[in-house]
């Protein structure tokens, strides 16, 4: 029964990402340092010609924002997204 107890109680952090295409500059340092690897530089390019970001992985995102504190263009940050209790 301690095992069920303590299930609940490990909460699994989750977060996202939000990114301003318009001003990344596709340096790959928020993908290079993202500790749990979520992020993956686009295909696609934004109107500079560059390769931002993406969450390619969301299920992975802790959001720590280390992407944002990383980025020298202020163009990505990370959020804590907080568990909700089910009723």
């Amino acid at each position: 029964m301690s095992e069920a107890v303590g299930a609940d109680k490990a909460k699994k952090v989750h977060g996202t990402v939000f990114v301003d295409r318009e001003r990344c500059k596709g340096c790959g340092f928020c993908v290079e340092f993202c500790p749990p690897n979520a992020l993956d530089l686009e295909t696609g390019f934004n109107k500079k010609g560059y390769h931002p970001p993406t969450l390619a992985r969301a299920a992975d995102c802790t959001g720590c924002d280390l992407c944002g504190l990383y980025c020298p263009d202020f163009a990505i940050y990370g959020v804590i997204i907080k568990a909700t209790k089910a009723a």
